[in-house]
């Protein structure tokens, strides 16, 4: 994840994260995901836009607080699951596993709302603490 030009800062520092948020990352961040982790679909639905669109979104120089939040806050999810997991590959494929704990739902699937996304976080941190498979 170190291709998205966002500062590691964001991740760890709570008012790093709100400024963040405030004021808006650049759509290049958006194509930048893209371009590292994938998952077009799930991006689409967190900006609220339609994959046609997304092209437009890239030349932004700012998103909404909301569009910002929300690509910020999954990003963080993929940055714990890229540590927890040693490796984008199989943090990959830890999300995109249907698992029992999740309501037999993949971890990826439940990226796009707030909620979904701690419960997700929630389920890497039983898995740090051997409490999960």
């Amino acid at each position: 994840m170190a291709d998205i030009d966002i500062s590691p800062a964001v991740f760890v520092d709570q008012p790093v994260f709100i400024e963040a948020v405030r004021t808006g990352l650049r759509g290049e961040v958006v194509k930048q995901t893209l371009d590292v982790v994938g998952y077009r679909e799930l991006i689409v639905r967190l900006l609220g836009t339609t994959s046609g669109n997304l092209h437009r979104v890239y030349r932004r120089k700012a998103l909404g607080q909301a569009q910002s939040e929300a690509l910020l806050d999954t990003l963080r999810v993929f940055g714990h699951a890229e540590r927890t997991f040693a490796g984008l590959v199989p943090a990959r494929e830890w999300l995109e596993t249907a698992l029992p704990a999740l309501g037999g739902q993949r971890p990826i699937d439940l990226c796009d709302t707030f909620e979904g996304r701690r419960l997700v976080q929630d389920a890497i941190r039983r898995i740090e603490y051997g409490e999960f498979p």
